[in-house]
């Protein structure tokens, strides 16, 4: 069996694979910046457990991550507790994509790895969506060529702001309203919310596609991926363990070399 864990700023999210490509069990957990390697190492036995695995069942674990501290210290507890090198996903592992940004190495692995994902799976031109932290749309021409993408706030980091600074605005769930016109506040911040999302999402779309060509394919992935395709059209698939896939991708062509 394989884990991948994707180290995100606000999530981890863990998938384990049975066989070739079979995604057995996933979880999302909150990233926490001062876990120490044995708490860290505890809850991974705990998760195992859970799905009735044990660590001699693995033969191997990757890490792909946009947090470089947070790397270390799991990287540490899969050392202890797991008794396995954990291989690290880098940029120059994302073999068959040409990265046109500048300079290529700044481009957060975790892109790569979805654009790694679509490659195999669907196909190109695409534009990826991920919504983490950040919200992040990935260009990829016809030609598998990674041209470059936009990053914009994510919603949740979008609606912790609104509550922290308007004293007012008390938390809501982010959900749809009733309407686009909210007839009270709790739906009037929601519409905000969802809704302003999902135009963000349709008009950075539509400007990408006039680079890319009537024929490019929106993926979206990320936690909030179903609930934002939810309300708009513009998206082709909802793809929620791209991330994780492109992972056990990237692993296994490494280990075939």
């Amino acid at each position: 069996m394989l884990l991948t864990i994707d180290i995100g700023n606000t999530n981890l999210t863990l998938g384990l694979f049975d066989g070739a490509s079979e995604l057995s069990a996933h979880w999302r957990l909150a990233t926490d910046h001062l876990k120490m390697p044995d708490e860290y190492g505890l809850q991974l036995l705990g998760l195992l457990q859970n799905c009735e695995t044990c660590k001699e069942d693995l033969h191997g674990v990757v890490l792909g991550s946009v947090v470089p501290p947070v790397t270390g210290r799991l990287a540490e507890a899969i050392r202890r507790y797991l008794g396995i090198e954990p291989f690290i996903i880098t940029n120059d592992m994302c073999n068959g994509i040409r990265i046109l940004y500048d300079p290529p190495h700044a481009v957060g692995v975790d892109r790569l790895i979805n654009v790694v994902g679509v490659q195999h799976f669907y196909r190109f031109p695409a534009c990826v969506v991920d919504f983490g932290t950040g919200t992040t749309f990935d260009a990829v021409d016809r030609d598998g060529n990674y041209l470059g993408g936009a990053i914009t706030p994510g919603i949740g980091i979008a609606a912790e702001a609104l509550f922290t600074r308007a004293s007012k605005l008390l938390k809501v769930d982010l959900q749809f309203p009733p309407s686009a016109i909210g007839r009270n506040t709790e739906h009037a911040v929601q519409s905000g919310l969802m809704y302003g999302y999902v135009s963000l999402v349709e008009g950075m779309v539509a400007r990408f596609r006039a680079v890319l060509g009537d024929d490019m394919l929106v993926i979206a992935t990320g936690g909030l991926a179903e609930l934002i395709a939810k309300g708009t059209e513009v998206i082709d698939i909802v793809d929620p363990w791209l991330t994780l896939q492109g992972m056990r991708l990237i692993w296994q062509k490494e280990r075939e070399q």
